[in-house]
């Protein structure tokens, strides 16, 4: 069920949403979200009149604008295509590594998705993004995805290199950063035997380490931290 990234209303199905979005949110709407609005089919039952149409168009044309300047012109701290995104000079973030966007396409949840990567940094998800917080159980990829999309940082750790002190500092760090596109999750890493202890993960980056580093890991954050390609808000 689809739930408002702006307001929290839940929704019945993805057109359902879509109408909301067009209807209450229309100056808030992030890039993605206008494209999304854009492209949905009017004739489905649903849909928007012609007058909505031909604005969100409008809108469509004038953040794509937005988005053609700041590539060219550089003005943006968000990730502004599908290729790999620039990496801050810091010697902390040193091993962190960019790769090229694999999409942001909703699909229904619980599909199947074959993610390049594991763990994924950007491709389809699901409708619903997962909250932050420290898990003990790795939720569904398509939710930390989507929560990517948002400018969620997601660290992955393996259960059996957790150190107690590692566990207090990312505990701590997920119920401090909890805001709407800022928020932090640490999640069991999804596969067993992983090649590092931790893995940091943004939009379409990613830094391994074998031993936990609380200022790798806030350097981290700070670098990416609701800045995903939704609607960056840093």
């Amino acid at each position: 069920m689809p739930e408002c990234d702006y307001c929290g209303e839940s929704f019945a199905d993805e057109d359902a949403y879509l109408d909301h979005l067009a209807a209450g949110h229309e100056g808030e709407l992030g890039r993605i979200d206008r494209q999304r609005v854009a492209d949905r089919d009017p004739s489905d039952g649903g849909g928007l009149s012609l007058g909505p149409v031909v604005l969100v168009g409008l809108l469509v044309l004038a953040g794509g604008l937005v988005v053609w300047v700041t590539f060219f012109m550089g003005g943006s701290d968000g990730p502004s295509g599908d290729g790999p995104r620039e990496i801050p000079d810091d010697p902390l973030l040193a091993d962190a590594e960019s790769f090229p966007s694999e999409g942001a396409d909703h699909v229904s949840s619980g599909s199947d998705i074959d993610y390049e990567r594991i763990p994924p940094l950007s491709g389809p998800h699901y409708l619903q993004s997962a909250s932050p917080g420290f898990y003990e159980e790795t939720p569904a990829l398509g939710n930390l995805v989507h929560s990517l999309e948002h400018g969620y940082i997601v660290v992955y750790y393996d259960p059996d290199a957790l150190t107690p002190e590692a566990r207090a500092d990312l505990e701590n760090l997920t119920s401090t950063y909890t805001e709407r596109r800022q928020a932090v999750i640490a999640a069991p890493h999804p596969e067993d035997n992983p090649d590092a202890a931790y893995v940091l993960t943004a939009w379409q980056v990613r830094q391994d380490m074998d031993e936990y580093d609380p200022e790798t890991v806030r350097a981290f954050l700070d670098a990416f931290r609701g800045r995903g390609p939704e609607n960056p808000v840093r």
